[in-house]
This record gives structure tokens, sequence and C-alpha cells, in this order.
């Protein structure tokens, strides 16, 4: 049932399984032919909209709109409200993402409208998109570096996206840069003794992990540091106890454990973690949305034998913080990617304002090849 007409854009909420596909499948046809885009498992991207089977529904509401012209699809959006966001933090945010649309304002529009005519219904202040549920989903609109190759885990859009949002008045929220390396870069004169001397300092010392299920008993442990380490940043959104099944159940799957470094204290407390994933790009270009017949076999190849590897996330306790505590961390990955023969790394996205994380990096001379944001606009 259509819920709003602008001028020749036509509105419509996808609820059913068949409406949500629809929603989820219009990207390829938007970036059909594109080198750069990455397309999502459909099924997967499914079940993330599923509010039986996703936790972030514990504590948030969406809805997903299409936009149409001439029974055409021509946008999408989801509009997204986190109610441990808005009550516990007392943030007054009107979330939005999926955010796909033709060059054309009045599709931008009528989609940003809705989402602007949700949040003032529930009293909110402002809205920010593009963001998921959580800290662990893509966040940003691309802004530079559309000539490069995307990844898994942050979405990738055309050039104009950024000109629809200043049209409109929207305002940068948050900046995000996205940096590679070769690995050759990570020299191991710069950690290898220096993390010897760390260890010995703290008593400290390294955990490695040559199977999946071993890694399994100390996931939550992990989720509570990367609660603890990111908790002072802007925009966070702690994870709940049953997001962390969740997410154990939707990644792990997809990183080698070998991938994994966990560093504990002498009394085997969890004091640092850190979760590189081997790229998926090319393996999900070809699989074109879909596991079966053959796209796990492209996923399954890509895990095994994949020279590229993503930084996914770090965390380190407060306490340790600023103590030399990485040099252990790039000393295992320097093994294990020298065994791999790995030949680049990137970065995920990370905060402009997050310095401390830049300054981690800063030896291994990486290069920022893309950044992206985040956009703002008052709804009083």
């Amino acid at each position: 049932m259509a819920l709003q007409i602008n001028r020749m854009v036509t509105l419509k909420e996808a609820v059913s399984k068949a409406e949500l596909k629809k929603f989820v499948k219009f990207p390829f046809s938007l970036y059909k032919g594109s080198a750069y885009w990455i397309p999502p498992i459909i099924n997967d991207e499914l079940e993330s909209f599923d509010k039986t089977k996703n936790p972030a529904f514990e504590n948030a509401e969406a809805r997903f709109f299409l936009a149409y012209k001439d029974n055409v699809i021509v946008g999408r959006i989801a509009a997204i409200i986190n109610w441990l966001e808005i009550n516990q933090q007392n943030v007054k945010k009107m979330r939005f993402g999926w955010f796909d649309f033709i060059d054309d304002t009045e599709v931008s529009e009528t989609l940003l409208n809705k989402v602007a005519e949700i949040g003032k219904q529930n009293k909110l202040e402002f809205m920010e998109g593009p963001v998921g549920f959580s800290n662990l989903d893509k966040v940003g609109v691309l802004t530079e570096g559309f000539d490069h190759i995307g990844t898994m885990i942050t979405w990738y859009n055309h050039a104009y996206y950024k000109e629809h949002y200043e049209r409109l008045g929207f305002v940068k929220e948050k900046g995000y840069l996205e940096s590679k390396f070769p690995a050759k870069n990570a020299d191991p004169a710069l950690f290898s003794k220096v993390q010897g001397l760390i260890k010995r300092r703290y008593g400290l010392r390294e955990i490695n992990f040559t199977n999946t299920k071993d890694v399994l008993p100390m996931a939550d442990k992990m989720f509570d540091l990367f609660n603890e380490t990111y908790s002072s940043l802007s925009s966070f959104v702690p994870i709940t106890d049953i997001q962390k099944a969740y997410f154990k159940k939707k990644y792990l799957g997809f990183i080698n454990p070998e991938y994994i470094k966990f560093i504990v204290d002498k009394e085997d407390k969890l004091i640092a973690f850190a979760i590189v994933m081997p790229s998926f790009s090319k393996a999900l270009q070809k699989a074109n949305g879909r596991l079966f017949p053959f796209g796990f076999l492209h996923l399954l190849r890509a895990k095994k034998t994949s020279k590229d590897v993503i930084f996914y996330l770090i965390g380190i306790h407060p306490e340790f913080q600023n103590k030399g505590v990485t040099a252990i961390i790039f000393n295992e990955y320097y093994k294990t990617f020298t065994e791999k023969k790995i030949e680049m790394c990137y970065r995920t996205p990370e905060l402009e304002e997050n310095v401390a994380i830049r300054q981690m990096w800063k030896h291994f001379d990486p290069v920022v090849y893309q950044r992206r944001c985040t956009y703002r606009k008052k709804l009083q």
C-alpha cells in the first residue's frame, strides 16, 4: 500500500519477506557492472532485518521503505530507532541506513523526509546516517576513494550521494578514515624486542588459536572488553549479551582462528584482543549475493588463500592502553602473516577523532585510501 506521494515518487513500506527481498536486491541493479561494489549475501541481509532473529531488535525498531517511479524501484532507506541509545544515553537520535538511490533529488528527499517524519513523531532531536543498528554494523557514506574495491563490512556508494546530503541541508557529523599498507611495512625491528619487555614487565602472554571452537569460550569476554575499550568514543552503543551470541554465530565462521589474537595477564584475565579477517571482496562479487550453488566455494577459497587481510577489531583494556601491548599483537600477526604470505593489510573505518588508533599504526606507513562520514540534520 502506498504511504506517500511526492510529485512522481511513490514511497512504500517493505513489510513482507518478498518486499524486504526487493529492498535487499535494489543495490544489485543500482551497482550492476561496478568493479568496486561488494554484494551482500541476500539471505544474511534478510536475516539481519528479521525481528525474530536479529537481537538488535530487543532494543531497537526499524522500518524499511522503497521509493518507486513509474513502478520501478529507484531508492531505499531503513529508519531506525535505538531505544538503548535514547533512554540510557539520552541521545535523542533518529538513525537511518541502507540508504541507496538514483541520482534524483526527489527520490533522496522523499526517503529522508519519511525518516524525519518518524523521528518527529517520536520526539527525537536529530537524524544521523547512514548507520546501522549497532557499532558492529556498517557506517558512513563514502566521500573519497570511489575507485577502490569495497569490503564486506563497509557500504559502497556512488559519488553523487554526498551532493544529495548537502543539497538537502545535512551537515557532516562524524568522519571516518580507511587505510592500507603492504604487510612488508611491518618491520619486526619495531616490535619484536619491545614485545618481550612488555610481557615480562606486566606478566602478559599471548594466546593463539588453530580451531574456532577454542575461541568460543572466551568470545563473551572479548565483547566485554570491546565495550570497555570503546565506551569513551562518541556514538558508542554497548553490545548486549543477546547480541554477543548473535555476532559469534554470524561472524566467527568467516574468521580464520589463527587470525584471532588474545593477550592475557598473569591471572589469565583478557586485557587485549585483535581480529583480522581475510578479504572476501572478490569472492562476494563472484557469489553475487548467493551462497548456493557455488557462492560458498568462492568464500571458502578466499578464507584459505586470500593474500589480503582486514584488521577488523582491536581492543585493549583502558589500564593497558599506551603501555606497548600492541607490540605483542603485531609480533604475533607478523609470524602468522609471514607464514601465510600475506601481501596487503587493510583497516576498517576509524573515527577521525581516534588519534590513539592512528598513532598505533604510524610506523607501518599506512595510506588513507578512502574517507567516509555520517550526516546529521536537526528535527526540531
